[in-house]
């Protein structure tokens, strides 16, 4: 069975509110019947009601099931506009202005208190919206997870090849937010990922900090980072299996990995491959993916209290129904 319809069995097990704040954006609305049909999630629509009926009903979308919301006429903007000013106060949010951002043409600080709130296990936006717009929106409603400052992105990469990672998939992060992470928020991506793994495969993660060096073979800066920040991570989580700095075949390849890390809990068994920074991260996932024919499924974010998914604006229906499973899953 294919990760993603495995994905959306779990989430069926469990079943999460999802909430869709484009409603202007049709691909959304096929989305929204395609998830109802398939039956592993509830998906709340936010927009004028007369107007999304009347915008399925000229696509021939059947959005019978679905729960359409408009945030100017909800009985909860009160409550979310009090919250909203609570959680702002630090920046100094007025009432007025906690209403105009929710209340917004986009839809996204009222999806992301419904998030926040408990109203909606989940939140998936980005094909309309740009990816600083979702994120901003996010961080300013749903708030980072506990312990965690950073927030950051990976992508689940579905290879050809079993014998990498596990059984074929691995996850690779950060490869859509940070440019330039240091230490410690390398530290927290990988930490983040870990945990992401485990929620989506039920397997430990085996974590790779990855390098241009493994275990001392070349002296600069860049290494010293990824070095720093594997110790880091190492004390926030002492369980964690995670070993770099580690060149790419040494992650991989059981033989490398032997060689250049003996006795490595890690080298040449990675799972999860965790970049230096944006460059190599999102250069690396393209070449996998066009190169090596993997199908990737991503960026999905992380770090953030609840969750929230950032889609591409040039993203398919297909593609909005497997990030609308994997949030679902997120949400458990």
């Amino acid at each position: 069975m294919h990760l993603i319809d495995q994905l959306k069995a779990k989430a069926k097990a469990k079943l999460q509110t999802i909430v869709l704040p484009e409603s202007y954006d049709e691909r959304m609305l096929f989305a929204a019947e395609k998830v109802t049909a398939q039956g592993f999630a509830k998906i709340v629509i936010l927009g004028n009601p007369a107007k999304v009926k009347e915008a399925a009903a000229a696509k021939g979308v059947n959005l019978a099931g679905v729960e359409i919301l408009e945030p100017a006429a909800s009985p909860k903007l009160d409550e979310y506009v009090a919250k909203l000013v609570e959680f702002r106060k630090a920046k100094g949010l007025t009432p007025e202005d906690a209403k105009k951002l929710l209340t917004g043409q986009d839809n996204l600080y009222y999806a992301g208190m419904m998030v926040k709130t408990g109203d909606a296990g989940g939140e998936v936006a980005g094909a309309t919206s740009t990816t600083g717009n979702v994120i901003r929106a996010a961080i300013q409603t749903v708030g980072t997870q506990k312990g965690l400052k950073t927030v950051s992105s990976f992508f689940i990469m579905i290879t050809k090849e079993p014998k990498f990672g596990e059984n074929g998939i691995l996850f690779y992060a950060d490869c859509g937010v940070n440019p330039n992470p240091d230490s410690q928020a390398l530290a927290e991506i990988a930490i983040a990922t870990a945990r992401n793994c485990k929620a989506f495969l039920d397997v430990d993660a085996r974590v790779a900090m990855l390098s241009f060096s493994t275990k001392g073979s070349a002296a600069h800066p860049d290494v010293d980072k990824v070095t720093k920040a594997m110790a880091i991570a190492k004390q926030m989580d002492p369980q964690l299996l995670i070993d770099g700095e580690l060149q790419g075949d040494a992650a991989l390849i059981p033989s490398v990995g032997a060689k250049k890390s003996p006795g490595s809990p890690v080298a040449g068994k990675a799972n999860v491959m965790i970049f230096p920074d944006l460059d190599a991260g999102n250069i690396c996932y393209k070449i996998t993916e066009r190169i090596g024919g993997a199908e990737a499924f991503g960026p999905i974010l992380q770090g953030l209290a609840r969750p929230v998914n950032d889609l591409s604006r040039g993203c398919s229906v297909e593609d909005i129904v497997s990030v609308v499973a994997i949030t679902a899953v997120q949400a458990q």
